[in-house]
């Protein structure tokens, strides 16, 4: 059994460790409120220019982009990945990675051998450079400080690189925010664009208005959200009935280079979102199991102490029969 000095040190550090996790939990929740705000205030434009370019491009007459060529042989291939730059996030950069590889392992197996990454993390970094995939360039500083300029450049080269005709797909790795708790691992084509209208939306279901992770305060809140949503919606119907001013040329060139830049833009968002997240049910997790654990210790130093007290007491006791 260990001594009572033993099990008093054992306190004091998991004491000081749980200070540690505690604060890192508050400073996340501070970061995810944040960056729920960003998200919240980029959805709306998103969702609505999308359904306005994919629309018009399905709609109108000879509308046609350059960036929409659904049957091109994949030959060279582009892969947009998200992660973080530290650790301390539960599973957040494992995942990402171990589907960053399936779809390289996936593209290699349908003989794809030229494969670039964007790694927009540091994690990323590391591991593409241990596997020997070729990187696109040092994005790590997105990762902490989202930044919707750089976020356009990045579109830019790649939509620059599709239209000559080096790269012939182009797909995003991350993390889909849904709530404080629930973070959905994600692989959406960026190009060529899908001109399906159907789905638009559908990844609309985060909870941006609470921090709490428990499951009955999101499902109240999703709900509540729902049936506002489903009210705008039957109030006020969108008209996709366009008329094109100046020109038809003008108009997809100008859209779709702006839609480019919101994907990217959005799924960064989504992903520095659900790593404060993660990192927050990560370290709430752990200040739990220190408090476990200093309840067990506790009990364990009363124990001790109580049964060096017993056995003083029967020294004495015995001392003062013997006498």
């Amino acid at each position: 059994m260990a001594s009572l000095k033993e099990i008093k040190t054992r306190i004091a550090s998991v004491n000081s460790t749980r200070k540690i996790t505690s604060a890192m939990k508050m400073v996340a929740s501070s970061k995810l409120h944040h960056a729920q705000v960003a998200i919240q205030n980029m959805l709306p434009y998103e969702n609505l220019l999308e359904h306005i370019l994919k629309a018009f491009l399905v709609s109108t007459p000879g509308a046609q982009s350059l960036y929409d060529e659904p049957d091109r042989e994949v030959k060279r291939v582009a892969l947009v990945v998200y992660s973080s730059n530290s650790s301390l996030c539960g599973g957040f950069n494992a995942n990402i990675l171990r589907l960053m590889e399936q779809a390289i392992n996936e593209y290699r197996q349908q003989g794809v051998t030229e494969i670039r990454v964007y790694p927009i993390g540091r994690k990323v970094a590391e591991r593409i450079a241990k596997i020997g995939i070729p990187s696109a360039g040092d994005f790590l500083e997105l990762a902490d400080k989202p930044n919707a300029k750089d976020c356009a450049l990045i579109a830019q080269e790649l939509s620059d690189q599709f239209r000559k005709g080096e790269v012939d797909r182009v797909e995003l790795i991350y993390h889909h925010f849904k709530s404080a708790g629930s973070q959905i691992l994600t692989r959406s084509q960026f190009l060529p664009i899908d001109l399906s209208t159907e789905n638009i939306g559908a990844t609309n279901d985060r909870d941006l208005t609470s921090n709490l992770a428990t499951a009955k305060a999101q499902e109240y809140l999703r709900k509540k959200a729902e049936q506002q949503e489903r009210k705008l919606e039957e109030v006020k119907p969108l008209n996709d009935d366009f008329i094109v001013e100046p020109d038809l040329e003008t108009v997809i060139r100008t859209l779709v280079p702006k839609l480019l830049d919101l994907m990217i833009y959005t799924a960064l968002l989504d992903s520095n979102a659900s790593e404060h997240a993660a990192r927050m049910v990560a370290m709430q997790t752990a200040t739990d199991n220190a408090d476990e654990l200093l309840k067990g210790l506790r009990l364990q130093y009363n124990k001790s102490r109580q049964a060096a007290i017993t056995s003083e007491l029967l020294d004495i006791v015995g001392g003062s029969v013997n006498n």
